[in-house]
């Protein structure tokens, strides 16, 4: 790889087109040459092989093909879903925390821009003359001047600034669009169990009503001399457990409630969203549209981020060249004395090399080298992290279904046979045993079916989140209009 000078750089790092800068001095002859830039040029991230697809997408749950992960949480097709994650969209403190971080970086941009231009300065000032003093006759010593410099960027150490600054203003942009990505899911999570906590709410409600008319009907039994104290007691026992299982999740549920409250940037008492009404879950659909993964680089905010920090960095490998060659300026000033010569100027260039530091400047080089490739094995990283995650979700998304099929099977089985167990209770064909053992296993049953139906639709949303749902190509191509 070669610089704009055109000097080979080798260095410890080879991987996709970038080469960490090796220390070469340039000739005299690029006294001259305007625009000469040392240090390495950016030529794109390390090419990662990835898999052709997902391993995942052979199941009929996924469908190949191209997907729109900008509004993801519409699947769902709940209003209030969709209110959730508009006001977390424009509330939420971490996301306007990361916006600011951006104009940060952006202002950043415009500093390193600034050091092209000339720096123009006036000065002034007035003092009393000393002698004049004591001799009660006190002169006035006035001066003025304007003073300029502007440094020649013969080695590019200003446009290396530039890169670096507008390459860590793209990385704090793709860093608010992780927080957004993550924000969106987060939101959608919580109010995904806020609603699998109400259905098992219900569930449990449900169950501790039946049992309720069971420990009624077993009283009634022992009054008849046809059951036991024991049963009795059984029954008791099982309603106690049951109505203990309903505090924790209230706790859960209203603990969603203010995490929702958090995430949209405001306090439990002024959501503008009734949670507390109990509402159907809802669900994923039948099938999901999945991309390929090389879709990945385009579309993780994480990885886009990455990127943009490795060519930062590479910048500052060339920065930290140029203090390898020397600094050019032209300076002027032009001024007056008031009580002397009324006008004066000058006007030349100057040069500053340092010729000896004791190896300071080549080892920084060695610093910025060294963090350069840490930037790429973070990059590599990334995409890899990105791959396993997906892969992880759909995966995790397709068992979760398998279960739900299966304990919905098992519930629809288990309260049937409870219904015929009540009813042979009643007529005292079976034992107060049998009916305890098969209703518990209801209760069990559907406390699971309440369960997985949360967690599939929640896992649906980790999917859209590893695939990096939440913004668009188009949003990143509006910024760009908006900040050339």
């Amino acid at each position: 790889m070669k610089d704009k000078c055109g000097r080979l750089y080798r260095g410890p790092s080879e991987r996709g087109g970038i080469r960490v800068a090796g220390l070469v001095h340039c000739g005299w002859i690029v006294l001259v040459a305007a625009g000469c830039r040392v240090g390495p040029d950016y030529e794109g991230p390390p090419e990662i092989e990835a898999p052709v697809a997902f391993a995942a997408i052979d199941d009929p749950a996924f469908v190949p093909g191209e997907t729109d992960l900008r509004t993801w949480w519409e699947v769902f097709e709940d209003p209030m879903l969709n209110e959730i994650i508009d006001a977390a969209a424009s509330d939420n403190l971490d996301l306007r925390i990361a916006v600011s971080k951006v104009v940060e970086a952006r202002a950043r941009v415009d500093i390193a821009e600034s050091a092209r231009s000339p720096l123009i300065a006036l000065g002034g000032g007035s003092s009393v003359d000393s002698n004049a003093a004591t001799s009660f006759d006190p002169r006035v010593q006035s001066s003025l001047s304007l003073q300029a410099s502007w440094e020649l960027d013969v080695f590019g150490r200003v446009a290396r600034q530039v890169e670096a600054a507008d390459a860590m203003f793209g990385a704090a942009n793709e860093d608010r669009r992780d927080v957004q990505v993550s924000i969106f899911a987060e939101a959608a999570n919580r109010y995904l169990s806020v609603r699998s906590l109400q259905t098992q709410l219900d569930t449990a409600e449900r169950n501790i009503e039946s049992q309720r008319e069971i420990l009624e009907l077993t009283r009634i039994r022992e009054r008849d001399g046809l059951a036991s104290r024991l049963d009795v007691v059984r029954a008791e026992q099982l309603v106690a457990s049951s109505e203990s299982l309903v505090p924790p999740l209230r706790i859960q549920l209203n603990r969603d409630i203010n995490t929702i409250a958090l995430l949209v940037g405001t306090h439990p008492q002024a959501l503008p969203f009734d949670l507390r009404t109990r509402a159907d879950l809802p669900v994923p659909p039948a099938e999901t549209v999945i991309g390929v993964p090389a879709e990945l680089l385009r579309q993780r905010p994480d990885i886009r981020a990455a990127e943009r920090r490795l060519a930062a960095q590479t910048a500052r490998v060339g920065i930290a060249t140029t203090a390898l060659y020397p600094q050019f300026s032209i300076g002027g000033s032009i001024g007056t004395s008031f009580s002397s010569t009324p006008l004066s100027f000058s006007l030349g260039p100057s040069i500053r090399w340092t010729l000896f530091d004791g190896g300071a400047i080549r080892s920084q080089i060695d610093v910025e080298d060294a963090v350069l490739e840490q930037a790429v094995l973070s990059y590599e990283q990334t995409v890899l992290r990105a791959i396993e995650e997906v892969e992880t979700s759909m995966t995790t998304f397709i068992e979760q279904r398998i279960r739900l099929e299966s304990v919905e099977r098992s519930a629809s089985s288990a309260r049937e046979a409870f219904e015929l167990a009540r009813g042979v209770y009643r007529e005292g064909l079976i034992d107060f045993q049998d009916l305890l053992s098969v209703q518990m296993r209801l209760l069990e049953a559907e406390a699971q079916v309440a369960e997985a139906s949360g967690l599939s639709s929640q896992n649906l949303v980790n999917l859209y989140k590893a695939l990096g749902g939440g913004w668009s190509l188009e949003e990143e191509q509006a910024s760009r209009a908006a900040h050339p």
